[in-house]
């Protein structure tokens, strides 16, 4: 299988550069003592107007009726030590293919513990893992790229148990130290039967604890679980999201739909519930239980057709993420909470703040709202 590269992000406008302090570099439950997953705050944008929140208080923003499509991808220890003759490297396993083959990401060990980016193949080359694997590079996964390879584990089916057992999860330079798996597991996550995951956490449902979700049933807010594992991403150089596997239960696609017609908001959190659920979504916006591999690129252009609100993470302003938020929003309304954000010193990254994309209209939550420290 070829996978194919989306449509690049246009340049950036209004924010040009994240200072490197407002990198979260620890959870938000290692920044004190008695602080938990949930204490991070919330950028609230409707339109152009910009609020301040916790999290905690989310429950209080939401109406009876609206939905959470929620991604229960567990993220995978992806990262694995190895040699490519007798240089050392480090396997990223990004995506399981159809054929049992894995997407992987070659990169070079910086000495601080994390790493940095290198050319991948050619063709037939191996890298010897743990456990006496061995992986061979068959094919660029984009032809004429060179970052992502289709690759091969010998023994067989290893690469589960090989990522049980060497695995760590992959960890960028904006982070101050390498953190055990269960940081990076959403309270959503479920295990899947063939192994497969996210290489990188769907970072957005991170905040959520069990008590949180609680509180948002008892309000009446309901929760729709999707699939979709999501690859590596470039640290580098911000490229569009290639094909991911996903899937929209037909539970999930009814859900949605009874909450349009009952007037219920639609919000997804994180980006990667987003193109699951408008990757099921026809012209008409009616989803329909749908699994397989999806190519959407959510951009202003295409338009969203089923999401009315996001909660996500920051974004560089490189990001192709950035798109979709435009397309949810608008452009001037993402350019206006990212200068709230810089200007209130918000944290970026996946162990950061987050901010919650709400349709202008919401005249009935008007009573919160307004600059609140």
């Amino acid at each position: 299988m070829t996978l194919t590269a989306g449509t690049p992000r246009e340049p950036a406008r209004g924010w040009h550069r994240v200072p490197e302090e407002l990198s979260a570099r620890v959870p938000a439950e290692q920044r004190g003592p008695g602080r938990g997953r949930d204490d991070v705050r919330l950028l609230v944008s409707r339109g152009t107007a910009v609020a301040h929140h916790a999290f905690r208080e989310l429950p209080g923003l939401l109406r009876a009726g609206d939905v959470l499509v929620v991604n229960t991808s567990p993220t995978l220890a992806a990262a694995v030590d190895g040699r490519a003759g007798r240089t050392r490297v480090v396997v990223h396993f990004s995506t399981r293919g159809d054929d049992g083959r894995w997407a992987v990401e070659l990169r070079d060990p910086d000495g601080a513990g994390t790493t940095r980016a290198r050319a991948g193949g050619p063709a037939g080359s191996r890298v010897r893992l743990p456990g006496g694997a061995r992986l061979t590079l068959e094919e660029p996964t984009v032809q004429g790229g060179g970052r992502l390879w289709w690759a091969r584990v010998s023994p067989g089916e290893a690469v589960p148990a090989l990522l049980r057992e060497y695995g760590r999860p992959i960890r960028y330079a904006y982070t101050e130290r390498d953190q055990p798996l269960s940081v990076y597991q959403t309270v959503f996550a479920l295990p899947s039967a063939d192994g497969s995951g996210s290489a990188e956490m769907p970072s957005a449902a991170r905040p959520f604890t069990s008590a949180l979700v609680a509180e948002l049933v008892s309000r009446g807010v309901l929760f729709a679980p999707v699939t979709l594992h999501t690859g590596v991403a470039s640290a580098e150089v911000h490229e569009p999201p290639y094909p991911e596997r996903f899937a929209v239960p037909g539970t999930s696609a009814l859900l949605i739909g009874a909450a349009r017609a009952g007037g219920g908001r639609v919000i997804a959190v994180g980006t990667t519930a987003v193109r699951a659920v408008e990757s099921a979504a026809d012209a008409g916006g009616v989803v329909r239980a749908r699994a397989g591999w999806t190519d959407l690129v959510v951009t202003p252009a295409r338009g969203v057709r089923v999401v009315d609100g996001l909660l996500t993470g920051l974004h560089e302003p490189e990001a192709s993420h950035l798109l979709m938020l435009e397309a949810v929003a608008g452009r001037a309304a993402i350019e206006r909470g990212y200068d709230e954000a810089l200007s209130a010193l918000y944290l970026w990254h996946e162990f950061g703040d987050l901010h919650l994309v709400l349709p202008e209209e919401d005249a009935d939550a008007q009573h919160c709202f307004g600059n609140q420290p």
